[in-house]
C-alpha cells in the first residue's frame, strides 16, 4: 500500500498519535529497515459494520431474546455502577460481562461453533478496509486482527482472509461447556493496547506498524503504531 495515497472512502486521514511512555519501548519512533511490517486491524466497526457480539448471541438464543437480554444487561450494569459494584473495569465492560453470563452460560462449545458458522452470511463487511487488509498482504506484511469480539466465532468469520494472528476476548470453558465468564482480559481499549504491545515484543523485530480502528476505543492501540488511522463507516458496504 502506498502510504502517500488518499485513503479509501470510509477511512479518515492518518492521525498523529504519540505513544504513551509505558508502551513506547516496543514500538520504535519511526520505520526502520528489517523484517516486513505488521498491520493491526480492529474488527467491529472497522472491518465490518456494527457489533458482532449481539449477532452471535442472536444465533445462539434468537435475535429477539438477544436484544431483550442486551437491554436488560444495560439496565443491570447501570444499577450496579451506581452502587459501585459493576463487574467490569468500566460501564461497557460491565454490560458485556453481564450479557455474556446471562446468555452463554451453560452453552456447549460445539453449539457455539455451530452458531459461528451461521453468522457468516449475516456479516456486512466494510469493503474499503478489506481492500486495505488485502493490500498489506500483497506487500508481504503480516496482518493481525485485534478485537474485543470473542475467540469462539472470530476464526470462522476471518476464514479466507489470510490473517496471521488473532487477538480476541477468550471465554472460559469447563468440560466442553461455557461458564459465561471471560478467560482473558476484555480485548478493548487499554487491554487491547497491552495485547498488541505483547504481540510486537514476542514477534519482532518489526520494521513498521500500521493500525486501523474506530474512535475512541482504539486510540490506545493506534497510539502504538507508526501510522494509525481512525475508521468511520459512513455507508453500507458490499459483502466480501
Amino acid at each position: 500500500m502506498q502510504t502517500s495515497s488518499v485513503p479509501p472512502r470510509g477511512i479518515e486521514p492518518r492521525i498523529s498519535l504519540t505513544p504513551p511512555a509505558p508502551l513506547l519501548a516496543t514500538a520504535p519512533a519511526s520505520p526502520v529497515s528489517g523484517p516486513a511490517g505488521v498491520a493491526f486491524f480492529d474488527f467491529d466497526g472497522t472491518l465490518i459494520h456494527g457489533d458482532s457480539l449481539p449477532m452471535f448471541v442472536g444465533e445462539v438464543i434468537g435475535r429477539r431474546r438477544a436484544a431483550l437480554a442486551l437491554a436488560d444487561a444495560i439496565r443491570s450494569a447501570l444499577h450496579r455502577h451506581v452502587r459501585g459494584r459493576g463487574p467490569g473495569c468500566d460501564f461497557p465492560g460491565s454490560v458485556k460481562a453481564i450479557y455474556l453470563k446471562r446468555t452463554l452460560r451453560g452453552l456447549p462449545v460445539a453449539d457455539a461453533l455451530a452458531a459461528a458458522e451461521r453468522m457468516i452470511p449475516r456479516v456486512r463487511w466494510h469493503q474499503p478496509m478489506l481492500d486495505v487488509l488485502k493490500e498489506h498482504r500483497r506487500q508481504g506484511r503480516r496482518v493481525v486482527v485485534a478485537t474485543g469480539a470473542l475467540d469462539l466465532y472470530m476464526p470462522a468469520l476471518l476464514r479466507g482472509l489470510e490473517v496471521d494472528d488473532l487477538l480476541a476476548t477468550g471465554m472460559e470453558v469447563v468440560d466442553g461447556t461455557l461458564t459465561g465468564r471471560l478467560s482473558t482480559a476484555n480485548c478493548v481499549r487499554l487491554d487491547k493496547a497491552e495485547r498488541v504491545t505483547g504481540w510486537i515484543a514476542g514477534n519482532g523485530p518489526v520494521a513498521a506498524t500500521w493500525g486501523y480502528g474506530n474512535h475512541p476505543s482504539d486510540l490506545p492501540m493506534l497510539a502504538l503504531m507508526h501510522k494509525g488511522e481512525v475508521v468511520r463507516i459512513r455507508r453500507r458496504s458490499n459483502h466480501r
